[in-house]
C-alpha cells in the first residue's frame, strides 16, 4: 500500500501516461524529472495498489482535483490530460485525441444512434479511434460541409467514413452548405424529404460528440479559415461578441444565441436542440480555446468533456 499520498498522485500519473498516453517509460521519466527505474517502481506500486487494473482508476483520496471541480463548477464528467506546458499546439492536440477516442469507444453501444460535428479536432480523434464494431449503430453528419471555395463534401464523408468503420456503422452524411445564403433558402431545403430524412435521424441521436469552434485558436478551426465565411460573416461574428460555435452554431461568452443572424443561415442543429441530446460528449483543447469553452459551459451544451491540462486550468482560473 502506497502510504505517502505525494507518491499516490506520482503513481497515477505515472500510470496515465503510460497507460493512457501511450508514453514510454523513458519519456516518462523526462516529464516526471525521474530515472526510469523510479517510474517502474510507480508503475508497479499502481498495479498492487490497484490504481491500475484494465484501465486506470484512480480512488476517492486520489481523485483528478481538477476533474473534481469541474464536476462541482459546471455539473459535467470532465476527462483532464495531463500535457507539459512545454508542449505544441499539435502535441497538446494529438494526447488530448487519444484520451478522447478511448473515452467515445467507451461510451458508443450497439442500438445508438452517433451525432458527429466535422473538425479538426474529430480528424485528430479519428485516427486513434480503436475498432469497435457494434450492433445496429447509425452515425449522422449534424451539420453541413460545403462552401464557396470547395465543395466539402469529401473532407467530412472522409471523417465521418473512418467512425463509421470504427463502429461497423450505418453513415448518414448530409450534403448541405455549412451556412445559406438565406436563411429562407434553408427554409425552404429543410422541407426537402431527403434533407428531411436525416433530419429525423439527428432527432434520434443519443450520443453527440463535438469540438468546439473558436475565431481564434492555436489549431485553426475549419469553419474561420477554409472559405465558409466572408468578410461580412467574419465582422458580424467580431461585433457580436462571437466566441466559438458548436457545430457551426454560434454562441457569447454567457453562452447566449439570441439576435446572431449567422445562426438562422447555419445548417448546424439550434443549442435548444443540441441541449436536448441525451450524452453531449465534448473534447477540446488549447488555451486560445479558454473562451469557447467558457461560452458552451454557460450554454450547457457539455455534459461529459475531455480537456487538456492547461485548458482546464485556464478556465478555472477565472
Amino acid at each position: 500500500m502506497i502510504s505517502d499520498p505525494g507518491r499516490t498522485r506520482l503513481a497515477l500519473q505515472a500510470a496515465q501516461l503510460y497507460y493512457v498516453q501511450d508514453m514510454t517509460m523513458d519519456a516518462i521519466a523526462r516529464e516526471l524529472s525521474t530515472s526510469r527505474s523510479s517510474v517502474s517502481r510507480l508503475l508497479s506500486a499502481a498495479r498492487e495498489t490497484g490504481l491500475v487494473e484494465i484501465k486506470i482508476h484512480s480512488p476517492q483520496e486520489a481523485r483528478n482535483h481538477l476533474e473534481a471541480q469541474f464536476s462541482d463548477r459546471y455539473g459535467v464528467t470532465a476527462h483532464v490530460v495531463p500535457v507539459p506546458t512545454s508542449s505544441s499546439s499539435y502535441e497538446r492536440l494529438q494526447r488530448t485525441a487519444r484520451t478522447a477516442a478511448g473515452v467515445l469507444a467507451t461510451a458508443v453501444r450497439s442500438n445508438l444512434t452517433v451525432g458527429l460535428a466535422w473538425g479538426a479536432t474529430l480528424s485528430a480523434v479519428a485516427r486513434n479511434l480503436p475498432s469497435k464494431p457494434l450492433h445496429d449503430v447509425h452515425v449522422v453528419q449534424m451539420n453541413g460541409a460545403m462552401n464557396l471555395r470547395t465543395e466539402g463534401l469529401s473532407y467530412a464523408g472522409d471523417l465521418l467514413g473512418r467512425y463509421a468503420d470504427a463502429l461497423g456503422a450505418t453513415l448518414h452524411e448530409f450534403p448541405v452548405p455549412a451556412f445559406f445564403d438565406n436563411p429562407e433558402t434553408k427554409l425552404a431545403m429543410w422541407r426537402e424529404r431527403s434533407v428531411r430524412s436525416v433530419l429525423d435521424i439527428q432527432a434520434d441521436v443519443g450520443l453527440f460528440f463535438f469540438g468546439l469552434g473558436a475565431p481564434k485558436g492555436e489549431v485553426p478551426s475549419h469553419v474561420y479559415t477554409d472559405g465558409y465565411l466572408d468578410a461580412v460573416d467574419m465582422a458580424e461574428i467580431m461585433d457580436s461578441g462571437i466566441v466559438g460555435d458548436c457545430a457551426t452554431v454560434f454562441y457569447r461568452i454567457d453562452g447566449s444565441d439570441d439576435g446572431l443572424a449567422l445562426n438562422g443561415r447555419s445548417s448546424g442543429p439550434p443549442l435548444d436542440t443540441i441541449r436536448q441530446i441525451p450524452h453531449r460528449l465534448c473534447v477540446v483543447s488549447g488555451r486560445t480555446k479558454r473562451q469557447s469553452l467558457e461560452g458552451a459551459l454557460a450554454a450547457g451544451l457539455i455534459t461529459e468533456l475531455v480537456v487538456d491540462e492547461g485548458l482546464a486550468r485556464s478556465v478555472l482560473s477565472h
